[in-house]
């Protein structure tokens, strides 16, 4: 119970070298390249759902937004498989980290943003002032809106890290309350306990949702810049 409320944060290190990399690169090893002429249940099982996001995700792009497919995919695969990794006892969950979210989002937004200058600047400058506004508000609007299309990437990120954190303390807080409720009321610790089983399901629902919520996300800026 003396351990610090935020430990499981903390980068691991392994004789005074942080080990993230190694952590980050881990989940590719869950999404195995085919190899066979016919795959097995779970490739298989995992190239299904690839292609039903997918699809579900570039149904509305252009043919120029739809190049984005592959990084998007691989986006949401590794979003969900690190969230889903950081669940399990003694981890780390490098998405609770605000500068590996911001890391993922800048280049994303950034990418998508000049894409949209690029092919559509007229499109993408008429984002920044609103059709019908009044003379004298145009310079006000002007301002208003490119400090929201600068902040879209620290809310991608802002909001990844903030789901994931919240659902680890609260589990965190739960199991301690649970331990310690166990010689003072069984009664009481049980319910903690059922409430604690009921909380790490949905995290792991939140952790795929999150991912989802993410690379959707990124897919609506593209959307808007393609």
């Amino acid at each position: 119970m003396n351990e610090n409320l935020f430990s499981s944060f903390i980068t691991p290190t392994m004789m005074g070298l942080p080990i993230v990399i190694l952590i980050i690169m881990f989940p590719t090893l869950l999404f195995p390249a085919p190899t066979r002429l016919i795959n097995n249940r779970l490739v298989s099982a995992q190239q299904w759902l690839a292609r039903l996001i997918l699809k579900q995700m570039m149904m509305m792009h252009s043919p120029k937004g739809r190049t984005w497919s592959l990084m998007l995919i691989s986006l949401i695969m590794f979003i969900g498989s690190t969230n889903l990794l950081g669940l399990l006892p003694h981890s780390f969950t490098p998405t609770t980290q605000l500068s590996m979210n911001l890391g993922m989002a800048i280049p994303l937004w950034a990418g998508a943003v000049i894409t949209g200058f690029r092919y559509k600047t007229k499109a993408s400058l008429a984002h920044l002032l609103p059709q019908g506004t009044p003379v004298p508000l145009i310079p006000m609007l002007v301002i208003i809106e490119t400090i929201s299309l600068f902040i879209q990437p620290m809310a991608l990120a802002v909001r990844l890290t903030a789901n994931i954190t919240a659902g680890h303390l609260l589990m965190h807080l739960i199991g301690g309350a649970a331990l310690a409720l166990i010689s003072i009321s069984p009664t009481t610790a049980l319910i903690t306990f059922i409430i604690l089983i009921l909380l790490t399901i949905l995290e792991f629902a939140v952790a795929l949702i999150q991912a989802y919520v993410f690379t959707l996300l990124v897919s609506l800026y593209l959307h808007d810049n393609t």
